[in-house]
């Protein structure tokens, strides 16, 4: 049999099983001291009844007229007679019998001293220079049956105290272990981007290094997280100005030029170096939404943050590709206000790029905290629109896009605690996308 995978059903079963058997040994051991000490005790009883009967029997014989007179000792009421006995005389005559005595199990004499045959034990002793001798003789049977109800006295309570004892074992090693599943409650209902230390004031001293190897190993995990994080930013940042740089001199050289294929790979170049400086806005952009705090804690409205980023987007688009369905009430949500307009530009520029150019574009808000991005376009399957939310993953036709946009949105969501789904097509119709996201979130999410 396997052991269990369980550390408490394990210490359980192992204290439970000891518990056991040393009861059981303990029980066994007193048993057989008092199965002793009860053999001393009826010997000593043999003993003292033929030491109290031999004198009576002794002065009734001596007083007998005649000799040779086998008298047994009428019962005065019926009872079990557990010591029964013989007298002889000199010649082995039988002078004196208990009224239950069988003369066939009494041996003949043969000296003072206890003897023992296959059914009694006896007693032998003797008066007046052996001329008279008693054997008292007692039921091996008896002994027996007093020690099976003896066994029976110190085995029946074990029956009730063995389970109650392991009921109390099991219950203090759950008790015991409950700082432990307590750990392991915190950490399983810990966020992905929650790296902060486990408290460990209050767990015992056999857990308290386990919590520190975590903290230790969160504390490196948070460390490189940030570096990469760091890195990531401050790389975006810094490519900014040369990137801005090396497009002017690009602009400079098409303006100045009179070759038409110097010309045309200078416009070549100024498309990737504004591809790179996208990129490099996205990358910023994802490091703000996986280091920053994107709860605020400050309930405000969002209408005007999402009417700000349409408009944005109307003044470089096609004014009438975007349809704004707006809530009249306040839509309140903790959310930072960076990380949300973050969220609806992304939603709205991969809307805008990969929806078919003379559809519009659906932006809806409602009250309820539900915000929708849709756009006509071909049917994505199933099984493609999860990896559309992973990194530098793109879809089909996806053109110059970095592969960034709905991944900043996952990341986004995930932190704040919102949920996040694309569906195609779009509920209503036969094709298109639909991006939502419920902002409708508990203030206390990690952020």
């Amino acid at each position: 049999m396997r052991a269990p995978r369980s550390i408490q059903a394990r210490l359980a079963l192992l204290i439970g099983v000891a518990v056991t058997v040393l009861w059981v040994a303990a029980a066994s051991l007193t048993s057989t001291i008092l199965r002793h000490e009860m053999d001393e005790v009826f010997d000593s009883a043999l003993q003292e009844t033929a030491q109290r009967i031999l004198p009576l029997a002794v002065l009734d014989i001596i007083d007998r007229e005649e000799e040779g007179i086998s008298q047994r000792i009428a019962d005065l009421r019926a009872h079990d007679e557990l010591f029964t006995y013989i007298v002889r005389d000199a010649q082995g005559r039988i002078v004196l019998q208990s009224h239950a005595a069988d003369v066939a199990m009494f041996p003949p004499y043969d000296g003072v001293g206890f003897r023992q045959t296959a059914t009694h034990r006896l007693y032998f002793d003797a008066a007046l220079q052996d001329s008279i001798t008693i054997a008292i003789a007692e039921p091996l049977d008896h002994r027996k049956a007093v020690a099976r109800e003896m066994q029976m006295g110190l085995g029946l309570p074990l029956l009730l105290v063995i389970p109650l004892c392991l009921a109390a074992i099991i219950a203090a090693v759950r008790l015991g272990f409950r700082p432990v599943l307590r750990l392991r409650d915190t950490l399983a209902m810990r966020g992905t981007r929650d790296l902060s230390p486990i408290a460990s004031a209050d767990l015992p001293s056999e857990v308290i290094p386990i919590a520190a190897a975590v903290n230790q190993l969160l504390a490196r995990l948070q460390g490189a997280f940030d570096a990469e994080r760091s890195f990531a930013a401050n790389a975006a940042h810094e490519l900014r100005t040369p990137l801005a740089g090396a497009i002017a001199q690009a602009q400079r050289l098409q303006a100045e030029t009179k070759d038409q294929d110097a010309g045309r790979r200078a416009a070549e170049i100024e498309t990737t170096l504004k591809r790179l400086t996208r990129l490099s806005e996205k990358l910023m952009q994802l490091a703000r939404a996986e280091g920053g705090r994107l709860r605020s804690g400050q309930p405000a409205d969002l209408r005007p943050v999402l009417s700000l980023v349409v408009a944005d987007f109307a003044r470089l688009a096609s004014s009438d590709r975007i349809v704004l369905n707006i809530s009249d009430t306040p839509v309140i949500s903790d959310i930072d206000p960076d990380a949300f307009g973050i969220l609806c530009r992304n939603l709205l520029e991969n809307a805008l790029k990969h929806g078919v150019p003379s559809s519009p574009v659906t932006v809806s808000l409602a009250a309820d905290g539900h915000l929708s991005v849709a756009n006509d376009g071909p049917v994505i399957a199933p099984d493609i629109l999860p990896q559309l939310m992973t990194r530098f993953e793109r879809g089909a036709g996806a053109g110059d896009g970095s592969g960034l946009g709905l991944a900043i949105v996952r990341t986004i969501t995930d932190r704040a605690g919102c949920a996040f789904t694309l569906t195609s097509p779009r509920p209503g119709s036969v094709e298109g996308v639909e991006a939502v996201v419920a902002l409708s979130a508990p203030a206390n999410t990690l952020g």
